[in-house]
């Protein structure tokens, strides 16, 4: 008799990645039964480790989410005028035509539709400042929300360490 494995054209997992599909599993079975026991929900999560799933993600070393659609959207069009005429998309380098539609970032930075919306949908920044735009994905929009807290702690702390000898 042929062995699992070989009816069906694999291999067996290795020891870690057995352990992640197995808390994969076990998260899914919770998704499925939440509500049940919160008895269940804590012990749970108190077995599972996040970091081994992949599921917490060092937002300082991935690029950011695509911008939220919504927001990308709502983007405002700006036609070229003739002093505009001489700009050239910050993308593609080409120059824009006069009474040429242009999208304008909160940063005033004007791009080729072409050119700004395939970025857009993979990163949420302008390709020349960095400007980030809001996301839908709720955990790096809390990660923004941390580190925005910790720059302003630590202006407080600065200013305050300067007030104190002037």
């Amino acid at each position: 008799m042929a062995s699992y494995f070989d009816e069906h054209d694999c291999e067996p997992l290795d020891p870690e990645q057995e352990a992640r599909t197995n808390m994969l599993l076990e998260l899914a079975r919770w998704v499925r039964t939440a509500g049940r026991s919160a008895l269940g929900r804590e012990s749970l999560f108190n077995r599972m480790d996040f970091e081994d799933l992949g599921l917490v993600v060092d937002w300082d070393h991935h690029l950011p989410p695509p911008a939220a659609k919504a927001v990308v959207e709502s983007l405002p069009r700006t036609a070229i005028r003739g002093s505009q005429a001489d700009l050239k998309c910050p993308v593609c380098l080409l120059e824009f035509e006069e009474e040429e539609t242009a999208i304008e970032m909160p940063c005033h930075h004007l791009f080729h539709s072409n050119c700004i919306l395939p970025w857009l949908s993979k990163t949420n920044s302008c390709p020349l400042c960095r400007h980030e735009l809001p996301t839908d994905d709720d955990t790096y929009e809390e990660h923004r929300r941390d580190k925005a807290r910790k720059e302003q702690q630590k202006h407080r702390l600065e200013n305050l360490h300067g007030a104190m000898y002037t």
